[in-house]
């Protein structure tokens, strides 16, 4: 579910940048070249794992005979103390390569413990938890990896995935109606429509004039349950806005197919992953 090419970009960015101009000069002065070593990637903290395969592309990329023993595939629940990924090969490599390994191990895997706190508080309902655009730059298709590996849904990846007419757009635009009829003057028939909404009036316009999803943004449950009555399955319907933890129950509750969340990737606390290495 990761392109490999964007991987490999992006761990040789990380790398040439933790190793500057001369390399690990502390690994190098102290570890032999012929140094031989095996580790393991340890869970120091419960949560979900994500981003092994970038990981292991760390190890590769500093020595390509590194080898690999995977325990837990991303997506796994984790407990304090679970084995994800064993190493074996050149210790320099393996030194110098961990601190960008375990940095994206451990963002990525606290998106997705974050994002399975979120699954798990509206399971008992229809609506699916999506992400958002509000990643780290550089890293989103990582982010948005991290938050299918915690059972979410991902929203657009960027500007020209899908149309999304935002308050700001309808503001300019005219309103509502104008902003959808230009939108279908010019788009293919292939791209899908959203457009928000912060009123009930504003729907009833959208109700009027037709779009792919309706973005109801920072509405109560009770304005949410109208909304959904009076949308009866003729679009999508998706809330946000200050969605957390406590509210997202209630939130889904109301009957919305999808909530967006922006939490997920620009809030979500690291997960503890820890390198422990032995001579081999």
């Amino acid at each position: 579910m990761l392109n490999s090419l964007a991987i490999q970009d992006a761990v040789k960015a990380a790398l040439l940048e933790d190793l500057g101009r001369a390399g690990d000069i502390t690994t190098l002065a102290t570890i032999p070249a012929s140094a031989r070593a095996r580790a393991i990637l340890a869970a120091r903290q419960e949560g979900v794992i994500a981003g092994s395969e970038i990981a292991v592309a760390a190890f590769r990329m500093m020595d390509a005979t590194v080898r690999f023993d995977t325990h837990l595939a991303d997506g796994s629940a984790v407990k304090k103390g679970d084995v994800v990924l064993a190493v074996e090969g050149p210790a320099r490599a393996i030194l110098s390569a961990e601190r960008v390994a375990l940095n994206y191990m451990g963002r990525l895997s606290g998106i997705a413990s974050l994002t399975a706190l979120y699954v798990h508080a509206v399971a008992h309902t229809k609506s699916r938890i999506v992400c958002t655009r509000k990643t780290t730059p550089g890293l989103r298709a990582f982010e948005k990896y991290a938050v299918r590996c915690g059972g979410g849904f991902n929203h657009r990846f960027g500007l020209d995935d899908a149309i999304l007419i935002k308050d700001n757009h309808i503001a300019v635009a005219g309103g509502v109606i104008p902003a959808l009829r230009a939108v279908k003057a010019s788009i293919g028939h292939l791209v899908k429509i959203e457009i928000e909404v912060d009123t009930l009036e504003q729907l009833d316009e959208v109700l009027q004039e037709g779009a792919d999803v309706v973005l109801l943004d920072n509405m109560n449950p009770a304005m949410l349950r109208e909304a959904v009555t009076r949308v009866a399955g003729r679009m999508l319907t998706e809330a946000s806005g200050g969605v957390t933890l406590e509210s997202a129950a209630a939130i889904a509750e109301s009957g919305v197919d999808m909530i967006s969340v922006g939490a997920l990737t620009h809030s979500a606390r690291v997960l503890d992953v820890g390198l422990d290495i032995g001579v081999s």
